[in-house]
């Protein structure tokens, strides 16, 4: 079974929506630039609707130390995802400040680019492969953008692993298949309007999942 996480939530009637359709991770995005930025105690409220339902992520890019002790004291996160530059000595760091465990974020617009898995393989404890950001892009993510998902076919790594990148409830099926994703993550795929995340299209992205 393909495992969901749903990224960018900001509400509790789209965090109930997740967890009603049985989403595994929920993520809260820690970034000014992202429509979806939230703050951490208002993160924290409304992880308390999820804890023990499904794993709290806490989204972020290049964190300081000051957002990542911030995000440990107001969230406990389950994982921190790392969405920026982050080298393996300091993805290392931070899990050893926050005490969460990882998922490490890698641009991808080619087959080349999942070389640089290898850095982070058995590092972190997963890997997400999202498509590269257009050249000028403000963030790093969340732009909808695509990758070919077949060049994932048949790739191993040390534990599973999430597909990303403008994934919606009417091409997440077919993206399953051709990469064998056993995780796969959705944020602009499932809104509305940019950071307005939407109920009905939550509910069928994870029905989407759930039959591919």
């Amino acid at each position: 079974m393909t495992l969901t996480k749903i990224c960018g939530l900001s509400t509790a009637e789209t965090v109930d929506a997740a967890l009603d359709g049985k989403a595994a991770f929920l993520g809260f995005m820690f970034f000014p630039r992202s429509p979806r930025d939230i703050d951490p105690v208002a993160a924290g409220r409304l992880a308390a609707r999820a804890r023990g339902k499904a794993a709290i992520v806490a989204v972020t890019v290049d964190p300081d130390n000051a957002l990542v002790d911030r995000i440990t004291a107001d969230l406990a996160p389950d994982f921190i995802q790392l969405h920026g530059r982050e080298t393996p000595a300091r993805a290392a760091e931070i899990a050893r400040r926050s005490g969460a465990r990882l998922i490490k974020v890698l641009p991808v617009a080619e087959s080349g680019d999942l070389d640089a898995a290898r850095d982070f393989d058995g590092l972190v404890d997963h890997l997400m492969f999202d498509a590269k950001a257009p050249a000028g892009a403000a963030r790093p993510g969340g732009l909808g953008a695509r990758f070919d998902a077949a060049i994932m076919a048949g790739r191993r790594f040390e534990r599973p692993w999430f597909l990303a990148g403008g994934l919606d409830p009417w091409n997440v099926a077919e993206s399953i298949r051709a990469s064998g994703a056993p995780m796969v993550d959705v944020s602009s795929g499932v809104e509305r309007g940019a950071g307005l995340k939407d109920p009905a299209l939550i509910g069928a992205f994870l029905e989407a999942v759930r039959r591919a």
